[in-house]
């Protein structure tokens, strides 16, 4: 079992432009170090947070393919941030807990976790663990090339948008809005976490500019902007894009 006494290989190995980001929400230093730079001598791109407010900001600012999650954070409970995260990203989630008690696993696997290792645990079987989930994410994302509802296609790689079968062109940050509701169709996206995708953590509270790109957006995509059919509107709590 890996234990922070054990010294990792060291290897002049520089992750590549396009690794898969990895994101530790660990409050324990001395493990959170260890775990950085063994995922990193291991080619992954690798950042970390100390509690779990700004562990789930860095989710988005950081453009998170895998986050490992120690339960027990300093500002609050890891069970809330997987039901939180979940309620607007589908990232993966591998719990890595002292909790051992199958309750607290079943618990945060229902809350909407991908995985959940115990410690003490072996490194090698937490990279083969995530590089399961790594590779399930893959496959999603290839199934999320296109997105279509209606009359609304979008692709993600080619970054065009098409209504009605005419190309519609959207700034920048209109893209990133899109791209991030139909990401998570179907599902409500919460005004703070499209203002931390979108505009970063220093505007969560700047509500003002989601109205107004969202007005614009849907300008550009619905029949009718007071009515509209495909971004949708859930008061207090955020926006939703019809599932296709």
């Amino acid at each position: 079992m890996w234990h922070p006494d054990v010294i990792l290989p060291t290897r002049d190995r520089a992750a590549p432009p396009k690794a898969p980001v990895i994101l530790i929400i660990e409050d324990d230093r001395q493990l959170r170090r260890l775990l950085t730079r063994g995922l990193t001598e291991e080619g992954y791109r690798v950042f970390a947070s100390e509690a779990g407010r700004g562990g789930m900001a860095d989710i988005l600012r950081r453009q998170a393919d895998l986050v490992i999650l120690d339960l027990n954070l300093p500002d609050m409970d890891g069970m809330t941030i997987i039901q939180e995260v979940r309620s607007w990203s589908p990232v993966p989630l591998l719990v890595l807990s002292a909790r051992q008690e199958d309750t607290e696993k079943i618990a945060a696997l229902n809350a909407g976790a991908d995985d959940y290792l115990t410690k003490p645990f072996s490194f090698g079987e937490l990279q083969a663990r995530i590089g399961v989930a790594l590779r399930r994410r893959r496959q999603d994302a290839a199934d999320l090339e296109d997105f279509c509802v209606g009359d609304l296609q979008v692709n993600f790689t080619r970054r065009t948008v098409q209504v009605r079968g005419e190309a519609v062109h959207l700034a920048p940050i209109e893209f990133k809005l899109l791209a991030v509701l139909a990401r998570n169709a179907g599902r409500i996206t919460p005004h703070r976490a499209l203002l931390l995708a979108v505009w970063g953590p220093q505007h969560v509270d700047d509500a003002h500019y989601l109205r107004v790109h969202m007005s614009n957006l849907r300008k550009k995509l619905e029949a009718d902007p007071l009515q509209p059919r495909y971004i949708l509107t859930e008061p207090t709590i955020g926006y939703r894009i019809a599932a296709g």
